[in-house]
């Protein structure tokens, strides 16, 4: 069911891109086009591991996935609400959350069982935060390395766009590790006082 539901949305997604895309492409408005071909890319990943992998899926993070697609693709350059200023930030922000629950479901595939429990809640907090600041730092060597060698304007802001974005990455990620550290502590005391 969880696989089939990846499915579905994901291929919801993709065919929404490629409508855009051909959409965009008739009327020459080649950036909004490339932006949609971009968003078949992303929105194929999830919907590629369902078919070729025997991956399970969290069905929280895909659905956060599409939906932070949804919110930088269609609505932040396509729609243009990046040009409301705040909207590149709150996207950095969910994306750092994004990126945190990602960590831990990868954290969570692997730590052997029986060492949950012995592993420290900071250790936890520390993985999960770190995950999403590099997922934030790679981003902007992505964003740096296109206008370097492809003359795009992703930084358009220079320094001050770059700080601000791994900023917000860091404090979305942030807000998740606290909550899993507190999760983790909480489950530690709970095994403690079982034992």
């Amino acid at each position: 069911m969880k696989r089939k539901l990846v499915i579905t949305l994901s291929l919801l997604y993709v065919l929404f891109m490629v409508f855009l895309a051909f959409y965009y492409h008739s009327i020459g408005q080649s950036f909004k086009s490339t932006v949609a071909l971009g968003g078949i890319l992303c929105g194929a990943v999830p919907l590629l591991l369902a078919l070729f992998t025997k991956l399970q899926f969290n069905l929280p993070i895909v659905f956060s996935y599409l939906i932070f697609l949804i919110g930088s693709q269609y609505l932040g350059s396509i729609l243009g609400w990046y040009g409301l200023g705040w909207w590149d930030t709150f996207m950095h922000f969910v994306s750092g959350a994004i990126l945190a629950f990602s960590g831990i479901a990868l954290y969570e595939r692997l730590i052997h069982r029986a060492a949950g429990h012995e592993i420290s809640p900071w250790f936890v907090f520390l993985f999960t935060l770190s995950f999403a600041a590099l997922g934030g730092v790679l981003w902007e060597v992505y964003e740096f390395s296109c206008d370097q060698l492809f003359g795009m304007t992703l930084q358009g802001g220079g320094n001050k766009d770059t700080m601000t974005d791994l900023i917000a990455d860091t404090i979305g990620g942030l807000v998740i590790a606290i909550w899993t550290f507190a999760r983790t502590k909480l489950k530690l005391k709970n095994v403690r006082r079982l034992n």
